[in-house]
C-alpha cells in the first residue's frame, strides 16, 4: 500500500504539471512574426521575407550557442526547436517560421501535431522545406531536380520524400556539401579558395544525371555562394534559393488566412535574440545580411 501510495502522488504530480503546461496562459494581444534557426543561415531568410513583407514586425532567435543541429538527433532537435518555439510564443508572437532546414525536418511536424494543441490551436508553425518543394513543380522541365544541402538534410531525406508526395513523377539527386557552411562562415566564400570545393561538388552532382535542370540550395547559408555556383553550372540549369520561395509562400499564407495575419503586427520592426554573445552574433550577422545590426539580446532557453 506504501509503495502503490508514493505511485500515485508521483502521478499526480506528473499530471499537475502536464496541466501546468497546457494552461499556462501564453500573451493574447498582436504580436511580431518569429523567425528561429539553430545559426546565423536563417537570416537568409528573414532577408527576403522582409523583402517581400517590409511592413510587418519579426523577431529572429538563434539558438547560436547550441548550434549547429545538423548532426543532433531527432528527439534532441525537437527538444531544442520546442523551446525555441515556445520562447517566441511568449515574447508574443503567433506565427512562427522554422528557417532551419534541420528544424523543418527533425521537428516541425511533431510541434505541430503535438504542441499547438496544448499550447494554442490558434498559433501557427511553418517550415521551410514545403515553400521550396512546392516551388519545384513550376521550375523544372525534365522532371530531374538536383538537391544540394548539408550532410544532415541529405541524410534525412527530406526533400526526396517531400517531393515525392507532391510530385510523383520527380527525381532528386542529393550531393552532401559539407565544407560550404565553413566556407561561408569563415568568410572565405567570396575567395579564389572556395572554387574548388564549390565545382567539386557541383561536378559530383551533375554526373548523377544528364537531365538536371533545376538545383535546389538547401541550406541557408548557399546564397552567398551563389555566384560560384552560377559560374560552374551551365546556364540552363535554374537554381533555386530558399528564402525566395519561403518569402513568396509566406506572402501568399497571410493573403489567405487574415485571421492569423491580423494577429502580427505593422510597425516595420526588427529584433534579435542569441543564445550566444551579442558581440559574436552581430559580427556574424553581418556577413549574411551585408549590413550592421542592432537591438540584439542575449536569452537562455531551456
Amino acid at each position: 500500500m506504501y509503495y502503490r501510495g508514493r505511485r500515485m502522488i508521483r502521478l499526480i504530480i506528473l499530471l499537475l504539471f502536464w496541466r501546468m503546461d497546457r494552461m499556462d496562459e501564453l500573451p493574447k494581444h498582436p504580436g511580431p512574426i518569429g523567425v528561429f534557426d539553430s545559426g546565423y543561415g536563417g537570416l537568409t531568410i528573414l532577408d527576403n521575407i522582409r523583402k517581400v513583407l517590409p511592413q510587418y514586425d519579426y523577431l529572429y532567435l538563434g539558438d547560436n550557442a547550441r548550434a549547429p543541429y545538423g548532426s543532433r538527433s531527432f528527439e534532441v532537435v525537437y527538444q531544442f526547436t520546442r523551446q525555441a518555439v515556445r520562447y517566441l510564443f511568449e515574447q508574443g508572437c503567433h506565427l512562427v517560421i522554422l528557417a532551419c532546414n534541420t528544424a523543418s525536418a527533425k521537428a516541425l511536424r511533431s510541434i505541430q501535431q503535438k504542441d499547438l494543441p496544448q499550447w494554442d490551436p490558434n498559433r501557427r508553425v511553418l517550415g521551410i522545406i514545403r515553400p521550396t518543394v512546392e516551388g519545384v513543380g513550376e521550375v523544372t522541365r525534365s522532371g530531374c531536380v538536383g538537391l544540394l544541402g548539408t550532410e544532415g538534410t541529405v541524410q534525412s531525406e527530406s526533400y526526396p520524400l517531400e517531393i515525392k508526395k507532391v510530385f510523383p513523377h520527380i527525381e532528386v539527386f542529393s550531393e552532401a556539401c559539407p565544407m560550404w557552411v565553413p566556407l561561408v562562415e569563415n568568410r572565405e566564400y567570396d575567395k579564389p579558395g572556395a572554387d574548388y570545393f564549390v565545382q567539386q561538388h557541383l561536378n559530383r552532382l551533375l554526373s548523377r544525371s544528364s537531365r538536371i535542370d533545376t538545383v535546389i540550395l538547401g541550406c541557408t547559408h548557399y546564397p552567398l555562394l551563389g555566384n560560384k555556383i552560377r559560374r560552374y553550372l551551365p546556364q540552363q540549369i535554374q537554381i533555386m534559393p530558399q528564402g525566395e520561395w519561403v518569402a513568396r509562400s509566406l506572402q501568399d499564407y497571410l493573403r489567405r488566412h487574415p485571421e492569423i495575419a491580423a494577429r502580427c503586427t505593422q510597425g516595420g520592426r526588427c529584433q534579435f535574440l542569441t543564445t550566444e554573445s551579442e558581440r559574436k552574433f552581430s559580427e556574424m550577422a553581418s556577413i549574411f545580411l551585408r549590413t550592421k545590426i542592432e537591438s540584439i539580446k542575449h536569452i537562455t532557453i531551456d
